[in-house]
């Protein structure tokens, strides 16, 4: 009878487990949702991009107000293939995927933040969610002043996009499943194409901005109520053979690491899902930052699939060479940062360095992630301006 008590907590607890981590997609999709109301002020932002620089500091703040690089990217192969941006359209149009690409880390920051009451627990959450920030930006560091002195990245995407068109690969459409559980509900709840769609029910009650903020607020309560009870959860489960199960098969080495983050990204179609849910399991103790920074550089590869998907199916050539770009941006940064251990932890060690240093005060985490994704991106626009 024990045993059976004991079997049926076990699956209770699976199943509360597997709603919670419902609505912590549900609170990431509503989030972005939210957001989208603001992709007009990012079609205009990138319009306005006169240089590479500004292209980077315009990606990082429009993807942070938008919370999705595949936003962002697609925004860009629309003006590019327009010619909205000009002669210089793809020049301009790589730095700006370069600062989306850190621009969306913002999210796996957020959620970090939902372990803030907890010391330990967020400086190991802390700690896993940076670690992406901090490889993106050293990326940048590296490959931006390569691409506005030789075009490196740009002549590498026009061969590719070259090849692809030549070969007759065609473009095909494909729809993430969190998607599909999750969008029913968002667009229930709130559509951000309203007023050209149904509004949603808080839309029906409430003005434009007042239904976003509340959208917003709520996308908030669920993301960290569910961190706070998933995180006790598998403390529950984790006992003894689930932390051994990760460890040992799921993120065994660096190489399984890297490409489930991959081909977790390239099916759910969203770095900041794949990258958000393993913070909680870092909060927890599974996985340690060594272990997860792999995954992330996955993600990071994995992300640019949709846009890629898209842009082949266009049969257009700039827009095939700024998602192609993406790619090449991420896999070159990938090739030179990971296989030498030295250059590896770098970030690594910079993530647990900005770590101990928010431990200090609660008021740290939320200075660097307005300083890093808003305040810095800013004040440097309106200098290259």
């Amino acid at each position: 009878m024990g045993q059976s008590d004991n079997k049926l907590k076990k699956i209770r607890q699976v199943v509360l487990l597997l709603f919670l981590i419902y609505l912590f997609f549900l609170s990431i999709v509503m989030m972005g949702a939210g957001f989208k109301s603001f992709k007009g002020l990012s079609e205009n932002l990138i319009a306005s991009v006169s240089n590479p620089l500004m292209g980077l500091f315009i990606g990082i703040l429009t993807t942070s107000i938008v919370q999705s690089s595949s936003t962002t990217t697609s925004i860009v192969v629309g003006l590019v293939a327009s010619n909205i941006l000009g002669a210089q359209s793809i020049s301009i149009a790589i730095p700006i995927i370069m600062g989306a690409n850190i621009g969306t880390t913002i999210t796996n920051t957020i959620v970090s933040l939902g372990h803030l009451s907890h010391s330990d627990e967020f400086k190991r959450a802390y700690s896993c969610a940076i670690v992406h920030d901090i490889f993106n930006i050293i990326a940048v560091a590296i490959l931006l002043p390569l691409e506005i002195l030789f075009g490196l990245i740009q002549k590498i995407s026009i061969g590719l996009g070259s090849f692809f068109l030549h070969s007759g690969i065609r473009g095909a459409e494909f729809k993430s499943p969190v998607a599909a559980i999750t969008k029913p509900v968002v667009g229930f709840l709130y559509d951000p194409k309203y007023p050209d769609a149904d509004p949603g029910f808080f839309q029906k009650i409430f003005s434009p901005s007042i239904s976003q903020i509340v959208i917003l607020a709520l996308a908030l309560i669920l993301l960290f109520v569910a961190m706070k009870y998933m995180v006790k959860i598998i403390r529950k489960l984790v006992i003894g053979k689930v932390e051994q199960f990760f460890s040992d098969y799921i993120f065994r080495n660096g190489i399984l690491a890297f490409m489930l983050g991959l081909i977790l990204t390239a099916i759910v179609q969203s770095s900041s899902i794949t990258t958000s849910i393993v913070v909680p399991l870092a909060g927890a103790g599974i996985l340690t930052i060594y272990q997860v920074f792999p995954y992330t550089v996955g993600a990071n590869i994995g992300t640019t699939v949709t846009t890629l998907l898209a842009a082949l199916a266009t049969c257009s050539v700039p827009a095939l060479v700024v998602a192609l770009s993406h790619l090449t941006f991420n896999v070159i940064a990938s090739v030179i940062i990971l296989p030498v251990k030295q250059i590896r932890v770098i970030p690594i060690k910079a993530a647990q360095t900005i770590s101990n240093l928010t431990m200090k005060s609660k008021l740290y985490p939320l200075l660097i992630m307005l300083c890093v994704f808003f305040i810095i991106p800013l004040c440097l626009l309106l200098l290259a301006r």
